[in-house]
């Protein structure tokens, strides 16, 4: 893909450009103070701002502090983790708003991480065959995947994002604070789809991240992230495409995070779950689409140095491979991946086989981290 921003071109002020997506800006500096200000433009008949217990805690305050006076708003609470985003508390979220007399001229603000983007947006989009939303992302991996791209979604039978939209947002709101108050494994699990932008779009940007404190990535190299999505979101809205390249490591790793959610007391996280996807399809494109074996090597060593062995077991394969098979990626009925062609490029549409599948599992197995 041509690179419109790369690593070389990291704003390097202490300003951060707005970006502009599918007809939405995404503001970095003063956002808050920004959301403030498009509120009071959109003129809307009245707000509602969708949380969860962590960020009805951690910022929902900040928030209110910008809104000062204005209590033309509404707030509405989920439980949060994953289990909330399926259906019956996307029925409980459209109830809320029917409760608050909510008509087509309202704002839903959702502020929170992944599940609260994606079941914010799907809730939005189809209330009264849809009104408008905006994101006001507060993890590091919402920042940097789940805000921009306008992908809207619920998980039905644990297959994640089963039933969804593509309904872009109005207006996305990075407010860098906010990831300030998450916990380590948090930032691992953004840091991983930041990982990911590198691999299949901008090599100079693996180096860069290679080679920063990763254990608080700062604003550049987040806005960066941002914008390296965005310009793929730009050329393909709804992923008939280029933008399948954002799906490397998720056939393999939305499996694993699926089967851990069901299985696990203490379940792996997205980033934590796409990262074993990614050793996972690295090694396929090492097999298939030309990645080095010296390539293989350093993504292998980068992944296992930042994140936790995870147990596998050759039993799972069954049921991990059951799960790739309700993939939406699929094409008639066979496993899609996206793969690598080098670091930095990616390769789209590669139907895997079962054996290729389970041999990439076990080369996962048998690493020593």
């Amino acid at each position: 893909m041509n690179n419109d921003i790369s690593a070389r071109d990291v704003y390097k002020g202490d300003a951060m450009d707005t970006l502009y997506s599918v007809n939405y800006p995404i503001y970095f500096d003063n956002s808050l103070d920004e959301l403030v200000q498009f509120i009071e433009r959109g003129k809307y008949s009245r707000f509602f701002v969708l949380t969860d217990e962590n960020t009805a805690k951690h910022c929902l305050p900040l928030l209110q502090e910008k809104l000062g006076t204005n209590e033309n708003y509404d707030i509405i609470e989920i439980n949060a983790g994953e289990e909330s985003k399926d259906i019956d508390f996307c029925i409980g979220v459209w109830k809320m708003l029917i409760d608050f007399g909510a008509d087509r001229q309202s704002l839903l603000i959702n502020l929170g991480g992944g599940v609260i983007s994606d079941l914010g947006g799907f809730a939005a989009s189809t209330y009264k065959r849809g009104i408008d939303f905006v994101h006001v992302p507060t993890t590091l991996l919402s920042q940097v995947d789940a805000s921009v791209g306008g992908k809207t979604g619920i998980d039905i039978d644990s297959i994640k994002n089963i039933i969804g939209t593509f309904t872009q947002p109005k207006a996305v709101f990075i407010e860098y604070n906010f990831i300030k108050t998450l916990p380590q494994r948090q930032i691992l699990s953004g840091l991983a789809e930041m990982l990911k932008h590198g691999l299949i779009a901008d090599a100079a940007y693996w180096e860069m991240l290679k080679n920063s404190d990763l254990s608080m990535p700062g604003q550049a190299l987040i806005y960066l992230s941002v914008a390296i999505k965005n310009r793929v979101v730009i050329a393909d809205p709804h992923e008939k495409g280029l933008r399948k390249c954002l799906n490397f490591g998720h056939t393999i790793g939305h499996a694993v995070e699926t089967n851990s959610l069901i299985n696990d007391k203490n379940p792996l996280s997205h980033g934590e779950a796409i990262v074993i996807g990614m050793i996972c399809e690295a090694y396929l494109s090492y097999k298939r689409t030309g990645l080095t074996a010296d390539e293989l090597k350093e993504i292998t060593e980068v992944f296992s140095k930042l994140y936790p062995r995870y147990q596998l077991n050759e039993s799972d394969n069954e049921t991990l491979y059951d799960f790739m098979l309700k993939d939406k990626k699929n094409q008639n009925g066979r496993i899609n991946c996206t793969l690598l062609a080098a670091i930095g490029k990616c390769s789209i549409d590669n139907i895997c086989t079962k054996d290729e599948l389970y041999d990439s599992l076990r080369y996962y197995r048998e690493l020593v981290f």
